[in-house]
């Protein structure tokens, strides 16, 4: 499975991403940004029911969702109560907090950015309270920008308001407060952000509904602009969802003069007035501590998505999985870019006005810092591969209707289009103000005329073109409205004896099928749809050749249409009008009634001769309505891949180092293929401990692995193993004493033996033979087994392995790892968590060696050895001097049949006397021959050390 939400970025990445950003000149904004992983089928408890007894939340919720449990408003809520308090700060103190801190310390360590967000749209919790009048989620977001400011002092910082969050807190009836107010005069707040996803529009099907009357189109700039400042949240609401359906508005007023309070949209008379609180209808004796024009406001977020209307429901976003999912009201569900290029427009071109952007008497800047909007949403993942990666991506699915800018942008409206190709040829004078539509890409390939490159526009996007005083109209097919025309409105012309006739097309002569050849958006390569009808006499087929780039789900749509525009067109229409209907051009459509039918007709052409004689066509509006053919899947671009879920193997391991961590393990990764950085986290922790940016060379033995001699060359065994990725190479005696050629053999114990070789041999592939052997390097002899079974895990010890941080006092604790590749959640599948015990081999003194015996003339036994060093320096054959990284002590113990009998302990020397007394008490039927005794050097630290075993022929 995949991420619900594209996955969290790795650290380095983010790190990367600044410092790239800064790079190039670009003020940053760091937006941590949280997203609800709740999965279907979960059993959480639901806050949003009575006492919280509903089991089961919804799905992948939005983050404003979030709130104390049971929630304001149902039964048993904690809401106004100190349990609320609670709620809230076990939310900011067990997670959330140290999240956002987190990633404060990441932008200082890039260097800093220009500004930094402390949260967004946690509106569920801003405005639940733990008495009257008490907001503990906005105190605990104070305490937060404080925190921020002094990990980043000369960043802005700020909170991202919902654009439903940011007014005043409605408590019923009257009663309202300015719940975040605390927040916005905080010292350490910079800016007032506000998520913007405001309606601008109420549109409907059709020309029936209200807006109709202000506008030809939804994509009308002017009328976007003015519901900026207007319309709905500004200057009326609905009531209720029988209200919106029957269009009834409710005018937003207040009794004491400040309707301002009560509109979402009206942030210049917020911004600009003292806030009074209303805890029971009736305005505060005292203003709130907001300064009236006292800092400036940042649009954290302004966006809508990519569907029919989008306008008029900005903040809805159609995602299956969701529990928010929803289209915009009255919405097709169809995929309109052009709308969400609109509605940027408008916002962007209101702004940049400074008529529409006051400027404050406090700071001496505008009220809007239009340079700070940002637009929502361009994303990290690299376009085309998302959103054509659904192998990679969970959310590839919901991109088309979606907020994504990402390969949108680029599009340009067919309107400009249009424009731009009259331009070519000189001719300005024309009006594409009724075009609708964005083209991905529009290719002229061979010497042409304008107006057959407009005819190819024309015959993909439904419209027409008509000359009237002067001006060149573009006019789509299926406007609304048609002039209603009687029989009795017509005239008698010509030889004419009837006001009209009609003629339908043979079935014959009528296409079976539309076949479409275009360029396909995904891969630029040719492509062919094919529309057909399933019952028809005909056998014919209507081909095209469009020069367009377009996506397989519109060249399906357009296929259809020309489809069904040829079957509806086969009645044709001629008659003739007086000259009282002179405004009537061809493009227009008329409603006739003649023939006891109603036939809806669209003007092709009329001649001027006394009577208007007009040619018309059979049109049904219902064919140019937004639609979206069946999507192609995509092939997905090989270059891309997503990474294996990676083997991460831990090695306590004695000091191969001088500058190692003795209290710390290692840690090395692989996976197939590599994701780049794997990352390890320690109990749980925010940050990961280890990131592992190159993969091990890793295997296991291929046959049984037996003992050999320690310190010397073992000339009998053979290591044979295989390798998942990596190569070997022999080396000189030289060079690996000098430390070459070594890897670590893992016992089924989990300790490891390191070996280092001379000789390695290729036979077969990925499989090595490995001879002439050092064995038990830096005192790991003990971890040799007779055998170390085959399929032991073998790791090559080279610069892919990284130390896990580990101070001495947790060197020998118990701790969780969870690791995975950078750039997906820890929640992914592809991460793993363990459990593991360490026991700070570096720190573990090896077992001396040497070990003899020599009797003294009164019958004492003097057992002596010699020390070794856990340095690796130790293993130099120079050195006059061993060196003494530990006490010079040791103990020494006495066996017998597998039992001690007798201990010295803390030995200030390399011998000790076992005197004749000793011995007659330990044996009293003498010594055994051989006599067992261990040695131990002990460590300051943690003790005794390895232990050498020796057996002594004493007689």
């Amino acid at each position: 499975m995949f991420p619900a939400y594209g996955g969290t970025p790795s650290d380095d990445s983010v790190k990367a991403a600044l410092a790239d950003l800064k790079a190039r000149g670009i003020a940053v904004t760091f937006y941590p940004f949280v997203f609800m992983d709740i999965a279907s089928g979960n059993s959480l408890p639901n806050p949003y029911s009575s006492n919280a007894a509903t089991s089961g939340q919804p799905t992948y919720p939005w983050r404003g969702r979030i709130t104390v449990s049971p929630a304001a408003g149902y039964a048993g809520t904690v809401d106004q109560t100190a349990a609320a308090a609670s709620q809230v700060n076990a939310f900011f103190n067990n997670g959330y907090r140290r999240m956002v801190l987190h990633y404060a310390e990441l932008c200082a360590d890039a260097g800093g950015v220009e500004a930094f967000l402390i949260g967004s749209e946690l509106r569920g919790l801003t405005q639940s309270r733990s008495d009257a009048a008490t907001y503990p989620a906005v105190a605990a977001l104070q305490q937060l920008a404080a925190d921020v400011r002094a990990l980043l002092p000369s960043a802005k910082i700020g909170y991202a308001a919902d654009w439903s969050e940011f007014p005043p807190h409605q408590l019923g009836s009257s009663a309202l407060r300015f719940n975040l107010d605390p927040l916005w005069s905080d010292a350490n707040i910079d800016f007032l952000g506000i998520d913007n996803y405001l309606p601008l529009s109420d549109w409907r099907d059709g020309s029936g509904h209200r807006d109709a009357a202000h506008a030809a189109s939804i994509y009308d700039r002017d009328y976007l602009a003015a519901n900026i400042r207007g319309g709905e949240d500004y200057d009326w609401y609905y009531a209720s969802d029988s209200d919106r359906n029957a269009q009834l508005r409710t005018q937003i007023t207040d009794g004491l003069g400040k309707p301002w309070v009560w509109r979402a949209k009206d942030i210049w008379s917020w911004w600009s007035s003292p806030h009074f609180d209303r805890p029971n209808g009736s305005e505060s004796a005292t203003a709130t501590g907001w300064v009236p024009q006292g800092k400036p406001i940042r649009f954290t977020e302004l966006g809508c998505p990519a569907v029919d209307k989008g306008a008029n429901q900005p903040n809805v976003f159609h995602d299956p999985k969701s529990a928010e999912s929803a289209y915009p009201y009255f919405s097709s569900g169809e995929r309109d870019d052009l709308i969400q290029r609109r509605f940027l427009e408008a916002h962007l071109n209101f702004w940049r006005d400074t008529a529409n952007n006051p400027v404050s008497s406090v700071y001496h800047g505008p009220m809007l810092d239009s340079d700070r909007i940002a637009v929502w949403c361009w994303d990290a993942r690299p376009y085309p591969f998302f959103p054509s990666r659904d192998d990679v991506w969970g959310d590839t699915d919901d991109y088309p209707t979606g907020h994504w800018l990402n390969g949108r942008l680029g599009d340009v409206p067919l309107a400009e289009l249009v424009t731009a190709l009259c331009g070519e040829a000189g001719f300005t004078a024309c009006d594409v103000s009724a075009l609708a539509g964005a083209v991905t890409g529009f290719a002229i390939t061979d010497t042409t005329s304008v107006r057959e490159a407009l005819g190819t526009l024309m015959a993909a996007y439904f419209f027409d073109a008509v000359e009237t005083e002067g001006v060149l109209r573009f006019v789509p097919r299926g406007r609304p409205d048609p002039l209603g025309l009687s029989e009795d409105a017509l005239v008698l012309s010509g030889d004419a004896v009837c006001g009209f006739t009609l003629t339908r097309a043979q079935e014959s002569d009528l296409p079976a099928a539309s076949r479409l050849t275009y360029v396909d958006a995904d891969t630029y390569e040719q492509a062919v749809v094919e529309a057909r009808r399933l019952v028809t006499v005909s056998d014919r087929i209507a081909s095209s050749s469009l020069s367009l780039v377009m996506s397989a789900a519109e060249a399906d749509a357009i296929g259809e249409r020309l489809l069904q525009d040829a079957w509806v067109m086969r009645e044709e229409a001629k008659f003739a009008l007086p000259p009282s209907l002179l405004a009537l051009d061809p493009t227009d459509e008329v409603l006739l009634s003649a023939g006891g039918r109603v036939r809806r007709l669209r003007l092709t052409a009329i001649e001027e001769s006394g009577a208007r004689s007009v040619s018309a066509t059979m049109t049904d509006p219902s064919l140019y309505d937004a639609l979206t053919g069946c999507a192609r899947s995509v092939t997905a671009p090989a270059v891309l891949r997503q990474s294996g879920k990676p083997l991460v193997v831990f090695l306590d391991l004695p000091l191969i180092d001088d500058d190692q961590n003795p209290n710390a393990p290692y840690a090395t990764a692989f996976a197939d293929p590599w994701p780049g950085t794997v990352l390890i986290y320690k109990d749980y922790g925010a940050a990961p401990c280890v990131s592992l940016t190159s993969a091990a060379t890793i295997g296991e033995t291929l046959y049984d692995f037996w003992s050999g001699p320690p310190n010397r060359w073992d000339l009998g065994n053979s290591l044979y193993v295989t390798l998942y990725r990596g190569t070997l190479a022999s080396a000189s005696d030289g060079q690996v004493f000098a430390g070459a050629n070594a890897l670590a053999v893992q016992n089924t114990d989990g300790e490891w033996e390191i070996v280092q070789f001379a000789t390695a041999e290729l036979v077969a592939a990925s499989q090595w033979k490995l001879t002439r052997l050092l064995r038990g390097r830096q005192g790991s002899e003990q971890a040799m087994q007779s055998p170390v079974v085959a399929g032991a895990r073998v790791v090559v010890l080279d610069s892919a392995l990284k130390q896990v941080p580990l101070g001495q006092g947790e060197a020998r604790l118990p701790h969780d790892f969870t690791y995975g590749p950078a750039g997906k959640a820890v929640t992914d599948v592809s991460f793993t968590t363990v459990s593991q015990t360490f026991t700070a081999a570096g720190l573990i003194p090896p077992a001396p060696c040497h070990v003899r015996h020599g009797w003294s003339a009164n019958g004492d036994l003097i057992l002596s050895w010699r020390r070794r060093d856990r340095a690796p320096a130790a293993n130099q054959i120079t050195l006059a001097e061993t060196p003494l990284s530990d006490l010079y002590q040791f103990d020494l113990e006495i066996l017998s049949n597998g039992t001690v009998v007798r201990t010295f302990a803390a030995i200030a020397e390399n011998s000790q006397v076992y005197t004749a007394a000793q011995q007659a008490a330990d044996f009293a039927s003498g010594l055994p021959n051989p006599l067992i005794v261990r040695v131990f050097q002990r460590s300051s630290v943690i003790g005794r050390g390895r232990p050498k075993t020796e057996s002594l022929y004493v007689r």
